[in-house]
């Protein structure tokens, strides 16, 4: 088996960056214009927060003024952070533990990227997608088949009785593919 995915496969390597003294609107605008649901905070080539769309909701509901505030007034400091060589399922762990939404991808002080939930998933899924169809065995007569050939994950078509593993729900009965299509 082939090594995991690691977080540097995945990671947006096109995050926003702000400092702490940028005016809250204008960084706002700029989330809205990159199409970004955050922004790392840097001092320097540093990472020192990070200001999401709910640290703007929050502020626009409990204050400061959105038009007089800076970015330090409204970011969350807690920056959790994560190294590119990290597996895809390590940094998932990372945030479910955290309760957070994305990871700031840092190999020393300076942040490379951002991951975030969404493509952890998909990262997860594309790995899942890829072992899929690297155990598949193309047998003598052309045909394909699961190199898992254990019967654990088959059923028997209520139709025309083939065995199969692609059973589905129709009309009340267990069918296989070539049967949910007549």
């Amino acid at each position: 088996m082939e090594s995991e995915l690691t977080v540097r496969e995945i990671m947006d390597r096109e995050y926003v960056g702000v400092t702490q003294s940028d005016d809250l609107v204008e960084t706002v605008e700029l989330l809205l214009a990159e199409d970004k649901e955050a922004a790392v905070v840097l001092r320097g080539s540093e990472h020192v927060g990070v200001v999401t769309e709910r640290d703007i909701l929050a502020a626009l509901a409990q204050g400061p003024d959105p038009t007089e505030a800076t970015v330090g007034e409204v970011m969350s400091e807690h920056v959790p952070t994560v190294t590119p060589d990290t597996t895809i399922s390590a940094a998932a762990d990372q945030l479910s533990t955290q309760h957070n939404r994305r990871l700031v991808v840092t190999d020393g002080a300076e942040p490379e990227g951002v991951v975030t939930q969404e493509d952890l998933l998909a990262g997860r899924n594309y790995a899942i997608e890829q072992e899929s169809e690297k155990a598949t065995v193309i047998h003598a007569e052309g045909t394909t088949a699961p190199a898992d050939d254990s019967f654990e994950n088959q059923g028997i078509c209520e139709v025309c009785g083939t065995l199969t593993r692609g059973l589905a729900s129709f009309n009340g009965q267990l069918r296989c593919p070539d049967c949910r299509e007549v």
